[in-house]
């Protein structure tokens, strides 16, 4: 039984400010995969994560994420994945809670989802009802990462996303990737933390100049 493609690249170019950051990548990615990224940096790991959430066009070639041809019409996956980049993401004006609920109304999750998603990345209680700017770097990462859970993506993008975490923060996010897996979701990860990133990963690629292999 042949397993359902959720990314699939083909002879991918893609140009940013002038510049090919990807020169014909090929690669694919099957659904329940945990897929890590290698590569130094330059490479073009965030280009192809960038893409693949749609925000990137499509110089030339064929690429496909969950059903949908990125060159002709990259915002139809825009709602379907989920993207943490060196940016949270975050309303800054916000409390952890309100930008939770933000998210849940959005794609119509209940609270209890909210709840949840707070627990497991060790955010509720009294710093759910802090201000997003007067949170540290590694629990604004936090709170990145619940907004991904309430948003119930797909399709997880993340560009290093242990960084800023303590040892249990990078323990909590190995065990929501694993369980977003479980329940359905697709993860594609890009990190430099290789020890601790090839134990989470069911397979690894590394990106060299923007084209794509098997590590």
């Amino acid at each position: 039984m042949t397993s359902e493609k959720v990314i699939d690249f083909k002879d991918v170019v893609i140009v940013y400010d002038n510049f090919p950051a990807v020169a014909g990548a090929t690669f694919s990615v099957d659904a329940g995969e945990i897929v890590l990224l290698q590569g130094p940096n330059g490479a073009g790991k965030t280009t192809l994560l960038r893409a693949c959430a749609g925000l990137l066009p499509i110089a030339r070639g064929t690429a496909n994420v969950l059903g949908c041809d990125l060159s002709t019409n990259r915002l139809a996956v825009r709602s379907r994945v989920g993207l943490l980049g060196h940016a949270n993401g975050l309303f800054q004006d916000l409390t952890v809670l309100e930008n939770m609920l933000f998210w849940s109304r959005l794609v119509g999750a209940m609270r209890q989802d909210v709840d949840q998603a707070m627990i497991a990345m060790g955010i509720s209680g009294r710093l759910g009802e802090t201000q997003v700017a007067k949170l540290s770097a590694g629990q604004r990462r936090r709170c990145a990462l619940a907004s991904l859970i309430v948003r119930r993506a797909q399709l997880w993008l993340l560009d290093e996303p242990h960084a800023g975490l303590d040892t249990q923060g990078r323990d909590e996010l190995d065990r929501t990737l694993r369980a977003a897996r479980d329940a359905g979701a697709t993860v594609i990860f890009a990190s430099h933390e290789i020890e601790r990133a090839r134990s989470l990963a069911t397979r690894s690629l590394m990106v060299t100049t923007g084209t794509v292999k098997p590590a």
